[in-house]
């Protein structure tokens, strides 16, 4: 009891046997020398106790926003690295246009498909720029549908246009009518590997010839 009373040497005791207690508590007997090691790194290098700050960075995006900007980034980034490039004829601008038309094309065009033997009609209807859109991009794909071997036929209107395919012979495969039928307008205006040859022609000023042997101005 008189240990208690001497506030000197009670005090002191009692704070070392909470440390000791404390460390074994904490520090299975088990695993001592894995604790003494740890504890060595944790006070010599605090760091090691947040090891996400050490975490590799992770990789750039690989897009660059909005689709038609990422186009456009695109066919910049090809530009620059081919040194034959020729910036005097280069119009990213007029790629722009047609990226724009075609989301007016996708996004605000009212399309009326109707079934017809071998295939389907569309008549594509919009207003302002969307007719202009339109009337712009219908007649050149509609020549891009008969190389790959389809019967397509473009009218245009005081609207839009009308887009007619069908599969191409006189008995076409069932199967091939309900896959052109299935594609619809949308489906068809995919078809086809030109879109990019014909977006690096429109950005470089050159001219780009139609399918079926046209010539397509780049604004088209």
């Amino acid at each position: 009891m008189k240990a208690h009373r001497s506030p000197g040497v009670g005090h002191a005791a009692l704070a070392q046997v909470v440390i000791v207690v404390t460390s074994l508590v904490v520090s299975p007997p088990s695993a001592a020398g894995a604790t003494a090691q740890d504890s060595t790194a944790h006070s010599d290098h605090p760091q090691h106790s947040h090891p996400m700050h050490h975490t590799a960075d992770p990789a750039p995006p690989s897009e660059t926003g909005e689709a038609a900007f990422a186009g456009l980034a695109e066919m910049v980034a090809r530009l620059d690295a081919d040194p034959a490039t020729d910036w005097e004829r280069v119009s990213i601008r007029a790629l722009r246009d047609h990226l724009v038309d075609m989301h007016r094309l996708v996004t605000e065009a009212v399309v009326d498909e109707r079934p017809v033997p071998g295939g389907f009609t569309a008549r594509v209807t919009g207003t302002g720029p969307t007719r202009d859109a339109i009337q712009r991009m219908l007649p050149a794909h509609g020549r891009m549908l008969t190389a790959l071997g389809y019967e397509a036929e473009v009218e245009t209107s005081s609207e839009g246009a009308t887009l007619t395919v069908r599969e191409g012979g006189p008995e076409p495969a069932p199967g091939r009518v309900a896959r052109l039928r299935g594609l619809g307008f949308y489906g068809v205006m995919t078809l086809g590997d030109h879109h990019r040859s014909h977006h690096l022609a429109m950005a470089t000023g050159q001219p780009m010839t139609g399918h079926g042997g046209g010539m397509i101005h780049p604004s088209n």
